[in-house]
């Protein structure tokens, strides 16, 4: 399984999460079960392969990540989402746009050009190019305003 499938998985997980409210542990055990997921092959052609041992923990890790900050990634949808309620914005894209801003705080090995594509990949893929450009929008002005929050580096610490 390549890293672009868990996380379309992990942002299934994300959107069952916002339904179910069971813990996040059980939402990902629960669909990662062996037999149902061999059912949701022939739904989905995501669920194929079952992800390795790396991929898993990605996945553990990043559902995991966005239930227990679920309040402060809304807050930041919220900053750059001008005009709109996060309440109005699609459980879908709003679980979308969680992930990649959970990634690009707290996913080391995933770089922010990379969260931001993939979340306009998988926008689009489940809600259209307007979703997709919507959540392009709203990542993009996350990602500056971090930026302009650092401080920039003088010609001696270079």
């Amino acid at each position: 399984m390549t890293r672009a499938n868990a996380r379309e998985l992990a942002v299934h997980l994300i959107y069952s999460h916002g339904f179910t409210k069971d813990e996040p542990e059980e939402v990902v055990s629960a669909r990662l079960e062996k037999e149902y997921y061999a059912k949701l092959a022939d739904e989905n052609q995501v669920y194929s392969e079952r992800p390795s041992r790396p991929q898993l923990a990605y996945i553990d890790g990043v559902v995991s990540g966005v239930a227990n900050r679920s309040e402060d990634l809304n807050a930041h949808i919220q900053k750059f989402s001008i005009g709109w309620d996060v309440s109005r914005i699609s459980r879908l894209a709003r679980a979308i746009m969680q992930l990649a801003i959970y990634e690009i705080l707290f996913v080391e090995d995933v770089p922010t050009g990379v969260a931001i594509s993939e979340a306009v990949r998988l926008a689009k893929k489940y809600d259209g190019d307007d979703t997709g450009s919507f959540v392009n929008g709203i990542l993009g002005s996350f990602a500056r305003s971090l930026q302009a929050a650092q401080p920039e580096k003088t010609a001696e610490e270079v």
